[in-house]
């Protein structure tokens, strides 16, 4: 994905502005019973464990052109899992030493980059109604000319979420060589603008942007609804075409809340 710059920056030093993406994605399902409750979180955890999690994110990091310089992972119990990872925009340089020799404190390398990528996922479920919940919180923070943005769709696609919660921003500045403050390189009007075809059919999307201080926000649902893709451990063949109604409702209701960030009263 090209990200189109302002013009090509000479700068004085190092590119301080740090740009954001974050997510919050959602998977909502209807498990009936509460073993349908427990083999939905059972699911959810083994597809997105720790391992797996880092495999999506080292991709992100090949994606933008970053080197990775550390990993921590950790699965959680009951449920749950978290990945941090720090990267740097170039290749890191390493002094050579012997086999058994211990480094020196002048031979620490240390870097500019205050550059991460992270992930944490919370499965829940409530006995009320019979709906259960996914979530994955996502921060990609870059630090110099990479850019979070370039994987954008391949998160969205890693993820396949009913609803995507999208935020970009761009913090601090950098100088060019006469010492004028740039506090954005590139041009960006919208998120939707680095979203692709096949993903701008599938969701319908809302924006939010504070231009002025280089926030953007967009909100993305989908489209289609198939009470098919809903159901965990219920077939809809087993369901009284008043069931599947209310259980629609119930679901809609769900992603209707987590879409606009509000209590929808009863009617």
């Amino acid at each position: 994905m090209e990200i189109k710059s302002i013009k090509k920056l000479k700068l004085y030093g190092f590119n301080n502005l740090t740009k954001t993406l974050s997510f919050n994605m959602y998977d909502i399902c209807y498990a009936k019973t509460p073993q349908h409750r427990q083999e939905y979180i059972e699911y959810i955890d083994e597809e997105y464990n720790a391992e797996r999690l880092t495999g999506i994110l080292t991709e992100v990091a090949n994606i933008i052109g970053a080197n990775i310089l550390n990993i921590a992972k950790q699965d959680y119990d009951p449920q749950g899992a978290s990945v941090t990872m720090l990267i740097s925009e170039g290749k890191v340089a390493e002094e050579e030493h012997g086999a058994h020799e211990e480094p020196k404190s002048d031979a620490v390398v240390a870097h500019l980059d205050k550059s991460h990528i992270t992930v944490h996922t919370y499965p829940e479920s409530h006995p009320d109604k019979g709906i259960s919940t996914f979530r994955a919180d996502i921060d990609v923070s870059t630090c110099g000319e990479i850019s979070p943005l370039k994987a954008l769709n391949y998160l969205l696609n890693s993820f396949c979420a009913d609803i995507a919660i999208v935020d970009y921003r761009v913090r601090g500045f950098t100088r060019d060589i006469n010492g004028k403050k740039f506090f954005i390189d590139h041009k960006i009007n919208s998120i939707q603008n680095y979203v692709s075809k096949d993903m701008h059919n599938l969701y319908q999307m809302i924006d939010v942007n504070v231009y002025q201080e280089n926030i953007f926000h967009t909100k993305m649902l989908l489209k289609e609804f198939d009470l098919d893709n809903y159901l965990f451990g219920t077939d809809k063949k087993e369901l009284l075409a008043g069931e599947k109604k209310k259980i629609k409702q119930r679901l809609k209701k769900e992603m209707h809340e987590i879409f606009y960030g509000r209590n929808i009263p009863k009617v």
